[in-house]
């Protein structure tokens, strides 16, 4: 699947969303219900995403939004949750 590549406010959120539930295959998540502050992983989440689910994102994130997360620290740090994702890509790009 192609995303389109934005750092707009709430597009780049919405995008990432998308790329969430798709590489997850998360069929019964709809990407525009998840709230940006939603936790993606653990027992408290919704879509409780795991480490194999991160790293097919991870993957994805860098092909269509050239950022790369390495390692489990940073998964950890950046992929806790949609806001905290849009933040690192923002980041990334600004510099």
């Amino acid at each position: 699947m192609k995303y389109q590549f934005t750092l707009e406010p709430n597009l780049l959120e919405l995008e990432l969303k998308k790329l969430i539930v798709q590489e997850s295959d998360k069929d019964d998540v709809v990407p525009e219900e998840i709230d940006d502050n939603e936790p993606l992983f653990g027992e408290q989440s919704r879509i409780q995403l795991d480490s194999l689910d991160a790293l097919q994102i991870a993957v994805a994130l860098q092909a269509h939004f050239k950022v790369r997360l390495q390692g489990d620290r940073m998964v950890r740090k950046h992929m806790m949750n949609v806001a905290d994702l849009a933040t690192f890509i923002r980041t990334e790009h600004q510099k």
